[in-house]
């Protein structure tokens, strides 16, 4: 499904992500990563960066608060505007304030514009439907389920890592193609033995490991779903915290745990252990995808999480213990799974950019 035929300039693809949660940047620096391996320039921009006056910043406090705070108001929020029409509008319309800077990007005269989070999405769909934006239009589909704000008509092109969220997008009325996962990791038969590696983290060396992860910011009750994995006796927890240094705080010195603070090097961490237990199904549930770790959903937060939740059992990927009386039955089957190398890739493969420009000769240096 070519979008381009051929180089319309220098080979220029800007990139809009929304630093609301750290998955849409890791899946924008990958999209670069992806096109600067083939010879192409790119720019990534962030769409909180866009909103005038720093309401962008004021919004992303606001939702990282709410996530923290009253998650089940963010769950009620999404299914507001998935099942009413006129919210849904009115929320495309409040994103338009966005326009003017996704209009200075496109005057550069880019090849493509790539966008990760589902506000540049919406905004960029409504300028290349009122033909304001004539240049080809993609949204990378961060997660496993789509929510309408996800998809534009207009938008040329909606981009999913599994068949699941490609139908999403197709149903919400959206051309979707199904990509190669981005996210890479490390694989598990390691040069570093296992132990070796576990005592160069600081880690546990002589019993299963079973990661808690609620992505960048440790969202969620990951000190209860910690404790839940713990009672189990099936694994010691090791609380992957990220930012959240309260939760750190909190659970540092707690007999039988471990407690995590933010971590760069996240693939070693994911090979050093047996199993992941998450909340969200976002950017760190496909890396443990990649690199084959096992994985359970737990706890999921309200909105996303659940479905994503719901989206990963259907395809087969991740089991969803919805309560703690599931917990033990559902966590020793992922401790008993063999690991499998990149279990969503697709037969054949579909790279992103040979999907979006299949006859591009790459750039030379």
């Amino acid at each position: 499904m070519a979008l381009v035929k051929g180089p319309r300039g220098a080979g220029l693809v800007d990139i809009v992500s929304g630093s609301f949660g750290a998955g849409h940047d890791a899946a924008a620096r990958e999209i670069a990563g992806r096109f600067e391996e083939r010879g192409y320039l790119t720019r990534t921009w962030d769409v909180v960066d866009l909103f005038p006056l720093g309401v962008g910043r004021l919004l992303r406090a606001a939702y990282l608060q709410q996530l923290r705070h009253a998650p089940g108001t963010w769950g009620s929020l999404l299914r507001g505007l998935q099942h009413s029409d006129r919210s849904a509008r009115l929320a495309s319309r409040a994103l338009a304030v966005t326009a003017p800077g996704l209009l200075r990007i496109a005057a550069d005269g880019p090849d493509l514009i790539v966008s990760t989070h589902p506000f540049a999405s919406q905004t960029l769909g409504r300028l290349r439907g009122a033909g304001r934006i004539d240049v080809p239009v993609v949204t990378y589909l961060t997660d496993m389920s789509v929510h309408p704000l996800w998809v534009h008509r207009s938008v040329d092109l909606h981009l999913a890592l599994h068949p699941i969220p490609a139908e999403q997008a197709r149903s919400l009325g959206g051309r979707s193609a199904v990509v190669d996962p981005l996210a890479g990791c490390r694989p598990l038969h390691l040069v570093e033995p296992v132990a070796a590696l576990r005592r160069r983290l600081g880690l546990p060396v002589s019993e299963p490991l079973a990661l808690v992860t609620g992505g960048a910011y440790g969202i969620g009750a990951l000190d209860r779903a910690a404790a839940d994995v713990s009672g189990t006796g099936l694994a010691h927890p090791v609380v992957l915290c990220a930012r959240n240094t309260a939760l750190r705080d909190h659970l540092r010195g707690r007999p039988g745990v471990t407690a995590l603070g933010w971590r760069d090097d996240l693939p070693d961490v994911l090979a050093a252990v047996d199993v992941v237990v998450q909340n969200a199904g976002g950017f760190t549930s496909q890396q443990a995808l990649a690199a084959g770790v096992p994985q359970v959903s737990y706890r999921c937060i309200p909105g996303h999480g659940e479905t994503n939740a719901a989206a990963l059992e259907q395809a087969g990927l991740v089991a969803w213990a919805r309560t703690a009386d599931e917990l033990p039955r559902v966590l020793g089957e992922a401790l008993a799974r063999p690991p499998a190398r990149d279990p969503v890739r697709g037969p054949g493969g579909h790279d992103l950019v040979d999907v979006l420009f299949p006859q591009r000769v790459p750039v030379v240096a």
